[in-house]
């Protein structure tokens, strides 16, 4: 009886076999985790570079991080200073001695550990080269690929690829050949040798032509030794300058210019280069019309020092080239077409335009070329850029364009477990095209990869996976890691940032009444369709619209150029770069520095330069850069501090100098709100210093050090710098390019409290602006669109941010309504 029932009990099938293994527990025929599972994060131990202070974070791989925190907290250092750039330089590591040495040297940053690291892909807002050849599509490889594609298809054919780049010229050329034959013999052969480029020859593929006023060059009425040149830094005992004019023979220094034969004006202004010998040197003579073009015109405009940008602008006009009308191509590019569009109609047309002609081609012998393409250009509508076109010069891309550029052939790669880097993608992204800008990162996040952000907007940080908020304040007051977790958690973690998340700015209960108008008429620059708007004075005006409506092309196309009292005092502050080395900081970009420097002067009875590292006060060991920099060719070269200055920048003499009982490098140490409070009273009380430093303080850079170099400034810190300079400016009327740019949450309001007291002094503000906050705290919005490119350059809307949210009739409308809860 037992044994039946025990029997019966082995077998009933609703009973588990006591032989086998719990189905809740762990098989444990099943294999054990394998090693290479657990290298799931990116582990950071101390790291310091900048201004972090032994950080240690664990990034989860293949997920979404977003790292937030003020300007100036260290989310850039840790991101793209620490994680981004060793992974870097592991990887050229990689290559042998012979290619690092064409490849720029990496140091390795400051940080103990750094583990879990995969191949970094950087998508940064670093501005693309804005030398006249690039354009949007040289910069992809969306122009190659139109080249190949009329070099096979193009009717009549001319050549290959090159003989539609603008960038190539043709070349013919002949001569005599020897060719060696067996045993010695040689033959002589006539060999002619042709290359059909598709530059336009007049132009040089600039697409423009200068032609320069002669009488801002030289004053006609003295002589050369009287100073007749008058181009900046042209000085009459100048050896390489107006020197060589005088002692090379060719002229008669004390002969006034108007009194010039043909030939001696001919010499004077065009001849060719000629070697001759100055007081037994060597030197070059040419004429100074060649001389202005080759040191000053074939130079990024952007990068002339402002004196200089001011003589180009004052005494050269660039115009569209007469022979190519500006197409930059030769005549015989322009001539071959595929079904009636030639190559420069097709990088004119717009791109999502471009895209759906290149659709229509239908040619099996081309279809994976064609195929690529189209690839290529949808990605570009994709990201947002499809109002764009391949010949836009790739200097004229903002900071948000120019990223998202680099994003398009990144889109369809078919790598995983990558690590993308991006420095805020959604600057200069209306609030409709920010939700497609997500997507994007979450596509990236899904196909495997780890995905980093540094990003300040709340609909982004409410998409991340992981959140890393640095802080709790800017430069020494950060750079430590206040929270790490869930977006839930940041909300619950009352840190600056989790405080901030939730913010909405409410509309304004009263506007103010505007003091006149600016008129505008027929407006046409770019996509422009003949605008006619009246921007109000004495207000607070935004004017938004989706990226491409055209909002830059009217405020910066118009307003600097009316003239009369309207136009007068205008004060533009765009989003160009700050251009700086690392012996430039705050203090000599502001030009603070002068006055300090005056005041050390007079209170030891020496010169001023003697107090600038970069003249007579330098530490002479270093040059006044504080550091020995050390080259070990391939590899990262080595900085030490100067044992001479121990890093002060000065030579011992100079420190020997007081004002207020400090030195000038213990001032250049200060930040600015201890030097604000040091030159404003006492012994040190330095008026014209103080109100530069009161100005840095209200743009909310207190904590800045006057001497900190600007190559270690985030990229918000370096837009607040600029504006700080251009409040200095006497104006009525302020001109601002998206001024939150690379703001955080919490550093909006007193951005709005400073355009207040602004418009309150009597001063008219225009901002171009996305951010809702700025929107609702204007006194008039202008909205431009209805969408980008072709499809906008429309006023859409005119009127106040209630109006606007009540209407609720445009893209504009809909997401404010949305922010301010109504």
């Amino acid at each position: 009886m037992s044994t039946a029932m025990s029997t019966a009990t082995r077998t009933d099938p609703r009973s588990p076999d006591p032989r086998s293994p719990d189905p809740r527990s762990p098989d444990p025929r099943s294999p054990a985790p394998h090693v290479a599972d657990r290298s799931d994060v990116i582990r950071v131990h101390g790291a310091r570079e900048n201004n972090l202070r032994d950080v240690s974070i664990e990034i989860p791989k293949r997920r979404l991080t977003v790292f937030t925190g003020v300007s100036g907290s260290g989310k850039s250092s840790l991101v793209f200073g620490t994680i981004a750039a060793e992974s870097q330089r592991l990887i050229n590591e990689t290559y042998s001695a012979f290619v690092q040495g064409f490849m720029p040297t990496l140091a390795r940053p400051e940080v103990d550990v750094l583990e879990g690291l995969t191949t970094a892909i950087i998508v940064d807002q670093q501005r693309m080269g804005a030398d006249a050849r690039s354009t949007v599509g040289t910069a992809t490889d969306a122009n190659a690929m139109l080249r190949i594609l009329f070099s096979r298809l193009g009717e009549p054919h001319i050549g290959s690829p090159n003989a539609f780049s603008f960038n190539v010229p043709s070349v013919r050329a002949a001569g005599a050949v020897t060719v060696e034959r067996g045993a010695g013999k040689t033959k002589t052969v006539k060999q002619t040798y042709t290359r059909a480029g598709g530059m336009c020859p007049r132009c040089e593929g600039r697409g423009t032509v200068s032609e320069i006023d002669l009488t801002q060059l030289f004053d006609d009425s003295k002589s050369l030794a009287e100073g007749a040149i008058t181009i900046p830094g042209y000085k009459v005992d100048g050896w390489w300058t107006v020197g060589i004019f005088i002692e090379s023979g060719f002229l008669d220094p004390n002969k006034p210019i108007r009194q010039y034969t043909k030939k001696e004006l001919r010499d004077f202004l065009y001849k060719e280069p000629t070697k001759v010998k100055v007081n037994g040197v060597n030197l070059t003579y040419e004429g100074l019309v060649p001389k202005v073009q080759k040191s000053f015109l074939a130079k990024d405009p952007d990068a002339l020092q402002p004196h200089i940008r001011a003589f180009v602008d004052r005494a050269v006009t660039f115009t569209a080239c007469p022979d190519c009308g500006g197409t930059r191509l030769s005549e015989a590019a322009r001539f071959s077409r595929i079904k009636g569009i030639n190559i420069a109609d097709a990088c004119a047309m717009q791109i999502s335009d471009l895209a759906e002609w290149v659709r229509g081609l239908d040619e099996p012998s081309v279809a994976p070329l064609l195929a690529t393409l189209r690839r290529t250009l949808d990605s570009f509508v994709e990201i947002g850029l499809g109002y764009l076109s391949l010949d836009r010069p790739s200097g004229t891309l903002s900071g948000g364009e120019a990223q998202r550029v680099k994003m398009i052939r990144h889109l369809g790669s078919s790598l995983t477990d990558v690590t993308y880097v991006f420095d805020e993608p959604t600057t200069g992204l209306h609030p409709h095209d920010i939700r497609r800008m997500n997507d994007l990162l979450l596509r990236l996040r899904d196909k495997g990869n780890t995905v980093l952000v540094v990003e300040h907007e709340p609909e982004t940080i409410a998409i991340a996976d992981h959140v890393v908020d640095l802080g709790p304040g800017a430069g020494t007051a950060g750079g430590t890691v206040c929270f790490e977790g869930t977006v839930e958690g940041l909300r619950a973690s009352g840190t600056r940032t989790g405080r901030h998340l939730d913010d909405r700015a409410a509309l304004k209960e009263a506007v103010r009444t505007p003091t006149g108008r600016l008129a505008i008429r027929g407006a046409t620059a770019h996509n422009l369709r003949g605008v006619d708007v009246d921007i109000p004075l004495g207000v607070l005006v935004v004017v938004t619209g989706v990226a491409g409506s055209g909002k830059s092309s009217l405020v910066h196309g118009s307003i600097p150029h009316l003239s009369g009292p309207a136009g007068a005092g205008v004060v533009s502050i765009d989003q160009g770069a700050i251009r700086g080395s690392r012996r430039s900081n705050p203090a000599t970009y502001t030009g603070l520095l002068d006055p300090i420097r005056k005041a050390f002067a007079k209170a030891g009875g020496v010169k001023p330069a003697l107090f600038s590292a970069n003249s007579e006060g330098a530490c002479p060991t270093c040059n006044g850069v504080g550091v020995i920099y050390t080259d070990l060719a391939m590899m990262a070269g080595v900085a030490t501090t100067c044992e001479e200055c121990e890093g002060k920048r000065f030579e011992a003499s100079v420190l020997k100098h007081h004002l207020g009982g400090r030195d000038i490098s213990e001032v250049l140490a200060m930040s600015v709100t201890e030097a604000e409070e040091f030159f404003g009273a006492g012994e040190a009380r330095t008026p014209a210093a103080h109100a530069i430093l009161n100005r840095l303080a209200d743009v909310g850079l207190g904590y800045l050090s006057l001497g900190q170099p600007l190559t270690t400034l985030s990229g918000g810190e370096r837009q607040r710098l600029k504006l700080a300079t251009h409040l200095a400016e006497k104006g009525g009327v302020y001109v601002l390019d998206e001024p939150t740019t690379g703001l955080h949450l919490a550093d909006v309001e007193q951005l709005l409290g400073l355009l207040d007291r602004l418009v309150d002094a009597g001063k008219s503000v225009i901002v171009i602006e996305h951010h809702q906050a700025v929107m609702a705290h204007a006194d008039w919005i202008i909205d431009l669109g209805p969408g980008a490119g072709h499809d906008g350059g429309r006023i859409v809307f005119e009127g106040t941010p209630a109006d606007l949210v009540a209407a609720r009739s445009t893209l504009t409308g809909e997401h404010l309504a949305a922010y301010v809860g109504t």
